[in-house]
């Protein structure tokens, strides 16, 4: 008979990739226990993302490959979620309740950003985040009409807000404390002092991920999120079209200068389906995004079509993740969530609440 050793099952697991981070189990440290007994086998996996969709298929994959290995009678898989707080650029002080803030941006406007931000921040919920998502558009706020909802946020202090909620993410925007119609002819210095505030007067409840939608160009506000702010990672989001690259180009490179990683690229309104006849057409071209992606080295987090249902959906304030949790497009939106934050849970961790505070004192 074979004796099973735990260097075996270590070895194996050395060549089980995730799919979300792109490398194997070990190298990953999802690793956390192997033991063997006879010719039993129990293991444990820790994955630092929401993947409530994708464990059990995963879970069943991993079993199986196990199982495979001669003398092993029995297999034990448990993967459990540890999300955690990452570290951010220059050191900031992490937001209260906030474990983690990802800024979704474009270097152009019209590209589909808000609503995959909307789309994102749902996906994340559905996969079991605690999630966020701050409407940094100080001129254009339009996540309210997105999620459907409108009024002003409550306030238990009369010097906070809480935030308003929907289909289970918190939010908090400019558009709900202003009427619908209502210009904000503000200069720069008030608009960075409002996101400030919407960011910091609100009362975050335990918040995996704060998605912060950003307005399109590298101006004031862009540059205060990364300046000032907390963040722990960047997402992109494009068209194929050149003229979208070459904006979305600019936004990337500024986070860079600014030592916020960029986790990757979405690709938007990649490929036009005919709703009568199924035809596949790539109005706004084909491979920008990946050859974006290949230029900077990082990655592709997925591609969405060019699809009215989803347009649909966020105008009628039901996006496409609440509205139809069972389509395609739903699916990508999840696989871009979980590969999102799979990127960052790869990143360093936050320990700053690790240590203590240091006073001097003259005694």
């Amino acid at each position: 008979m074979t004796t099973i050793e735990k260097v075996d099952i270590e070895n194996l697991l050395k060549n089980i990739i995730d799919p979300n981070v792109e490398t194997d189990l070990v190298t990953a440290r999802s690793v956390k226990s192997i033991v063997v007994e006879g010719t039993s086998v129990a293991v444990r996996l820790e994955l630092g993302y929401p993947a409530k969709s994708f464990i059990e298929g995963f879970k069943q994959q991993v079993m199986e490959q196990i199982k495979a290995l001669e003398g092993v009678s029995s297999v034990e898989v448990d993967i459990k979620v540890n999300i955690v707080s990452h570290a951010v650029q220059n050191n900031l002080k992490p937001i209260a309740n906030v474990k983690n803030i990802i800024a979704i941006a474009s270097g152009k406007g019209g590209v589909g950003k808000s609503t995959t931000s909307v789309n994102l921040a749902l996906a994340l919920a559905a996969e079991g985040a605690a999630v966020g998502i701050l409407d940094a558009d100080i001129y254009g706020p339009s996540i309210p009409t997105m999620l459907g909802l409108s009024g002003y946020p409550e306030s238990q202090d009369n010097k906070t807000m809480m935030p308003k909620v929907s289909y289970g993410i918190q939010t908090i925007s400019i558009g709900y404390l202003i009427d619908a119609d209502q210009p904000m002819i503000w200069r720069g210095p008030m608009v960075t002092n409002a996101l400030q505030q919407l960011l910091n007067d609100t009362n975050w409840v335990d918040v995996d991920y704060l998605i912060v939608d950003l307005p399109p160009g590298t101006g004031d506000i862009q540059l205060t999120l990364a300046q000032q702010i907390p963040v722990s990672g960047a997402v992109i989001v494009t068209t194929p079209q050149d003229i979208a690259l070459i904006d979305a180009q600019r936004g990337l490179g500024m986070f860079e200068k600014v030592n916020v990683p960029i986790l990757g690229i979405v690709e938007n309104m990649s490929m036009h389906i005919c709703s009568n006849c199924g035809h596949e057409e790539a109005i706004f071209g084909a491979g920008g995004g990946v050859s974006m992606a290949k230029k900077n080295n990082i990655e592709l987090l997925g591609s969405l079509p060019l699809d009215i249902h989803i347009r649909q959906y966020a105008d009628c304030g039901r996006p496409t993740v609440v509205a139809d949790p069972e389509s395609r497009v739903t699916e990508i939106y999840k696989e871009i969530a979980r590969k999102m934050s799979a990127k960052l849970a790869l990143k360093g961790k936050d320990f700053s609440s690790k240590f203590p505070n240091i006073v001097v004192q003259n005694t």
